[in-house]
């Protein structure tokens, strides 16, 4: 990843109101909405942030053939976990506590009427699943890619019974984590019951999978902490005249004019701004399509009524810049967010190297882990929409930046190797939410246009020492 030498002092706040784009969530000419290179979210747009449920981003039956001679020796993955419920429900409690205001004074539009019912019924919903746990929408997730990888691999998993290979797998120790792992596995073992006795009991590893809280992340912690920069910067975003204007929009839609205009005026100060009610309206419109098994019938929420898209729209672009500023590619004079992330990608290279030197007995190492581990691996790899940092002068938008929390890291994003072997040699081939994607620039694939990698060439261009 480039990193340009900068001169960003506190001041950099300002730049938000005076240098950046009139409109942060704009696309650069010639660019719509769904149609990008850098691994688009289909289904759900930009607006849900990382909040995205998952989408397999290739079709079965469109993978290149390995070259001729090639097998699937070995498999591994890092995959965040599957859709949740949010991680608590302070969002509900702060939209309601105003919505029942309003509902007293009849001040509720009659859109506005129809949204605290609905809330309700989402957050009892939410509570029944339990507050940060998968919900049946995650489940379909995990077990979807599950079956995926064993279409995609049938001669690997063929081996890895005769040849009784274990199946490793590990997460965080967190709770969707662990069950993330538990479905995937069943899921596994569902296309084929031999491969039962081979899955091993699952286990913990906090400083491969929840780096960012264990002891490699102090210093991390340290700057997310205490750095004003970023401080500044975020509240730059936040504090900037087309965030209230959003704001206002979004209130309107629920509450009449002269109770709108209470709310901004600060009356209702003690309960949240107008800031604080609009997020909380799009953090809830965010984690809908995750619980959508739940949902009455399973027909959805449908809480996209509730905000226009333009609004969606940039409160995504909000929920994005702290993502990308506190997780991802962050400011060009810094690697701080994702460096500690080498722990993971040194997991990657260890497992491929152990199978080629005789010391990896496993077919297959799965891990479960969180955005905070898969966006700054994303970004310290080098991943399609991760590679581009926030320059001085040019603050992070939509614009004019391609990193998006909807395709980066959306529920369930997962990164593949799958290693193939013949003779001595062997070759990776990684997909990125199941997409055959090319690694780093300056990694030469075996052949022009192929998505097949040497290992030998890929610890040259990551800087590893054979063995």
């Amino acid at each position: 990843m480039r990193r340009t030498p900068a001169l960003l002092g506190l001041g950099l706040c300002v730049l938000f109101a005076t240098t950046a784009p009139a409109d942060a969530t704009a696309r650069p000419a010639g660019s719509t909405h769904h149609a990008r290179e850098q691994h688009p979210a289909e289904r759900y747009g930009d607006a849900y942030s990382t909040k995205a449920p998952y989408e397999p981003r290739q079709a079965p039956g469109t993978y290149q053939s390995a070259p001729r001679g090639f097998r699937p020796v070995f498999t591994e993955n890092v995959s965040r976990h599957g859709s949740r419920a949010a991680s608590d429900g302070a969002d509900g409690a702060l939209i309601l506590r105003l919505w029942d205001r309003a509902d007293e004074e009849h001040q509720l539009t009659s859109l506005g009427a129809e949204f605290g019912p609905e809330v309700r019924a989402l957050l009892a919903a939410m509570e029944k699943v339990g507050y940060g746990n998968l919900s049946g929408r995650g489940k379909r997730e995990l077990r979807g890619t599950a079956v995926r990888m064993a279409q995609r691999l049938p001669q690997l998993f063929t081996t890895i019974v005769a040849e009784h290979e274990p199946l490793d797998v590990v997460s965080s120790g967190q709770g969707r984590a662990v069950d993330s792992g538990t479905v995937f596995a069943d899921a596994l073992v569902g296309t084929d019951p031999a491969l039962k006795p081979l899955v091993g009991p699952a286990r913990t590893d906090r400083d491969l999978l929840y780096f960012h809280k264990s002891a490699g992340g102090a210093a991390y912690r340290d700057w997310l902490a205490h750095d004003q920069r970023l401080a500044h910067t975020l509240k730059g975003v936040v504090d900037r005249p087309a965030t209230r204007a959003a704001a206002r929009r979004v209130l309107a839609k629920l509450f009449r004019p002269a109770f709108v205009r209470r709310v901004v005026d600060g009356e209702f100060a003690s309960i949240g701004s107008d800031v604080d009610a609009a997020r909380a309206v799009h953090h809830l419109y965010g984690i809908a399509p995750a619980m959508s098994a739940e949902s009455p019938h399973g027909r959805g929420w449908h809480l996209e009524r509730y905000l226009a898209p333009r609004d969606a729209d940039w409160f995504g672009y909000v929920e994005d810049a702290a993502e990308f500023y506190e997780k991802g590619p962050s400011f060009a004079d810094t690697d701080i967010t994702y460096t500690m992330a080498g722990v993971l990608l040194d997991d990657f290279f260890r497992q491929v190297e152990a199978k080629r030197d005789g010391r990896n007995e496993r077919g297959a190492e799965l891990r479960f882990t969180h955005a905070e581990e898969l966006i700054p691996l994303a970004a310290l790899m080098g991943l399609p929409g991760s590679t581009k940092a926030a320059d001085p002068g040019q603050p992070y938008a939509w614009a004019d930046n391609p990193w998006r929390g909807a395709s980066v890291a959306p529920m369930a994003a997962n990164i593949q190797w799958d290693v193939f072997r013949r003779g001595d040699t062997y070759l990776v081939r990684m997909l990125y939410d199941e997409k055959e994607t090319a690694f780093k620039a300056g990694c030469r694939p075996v052949a022009r246009g192929s998505r097949f990698y040497d290992l030998e060439e890929l610890e040259r261009c990551f800087g590893r020492s054979s063995g």
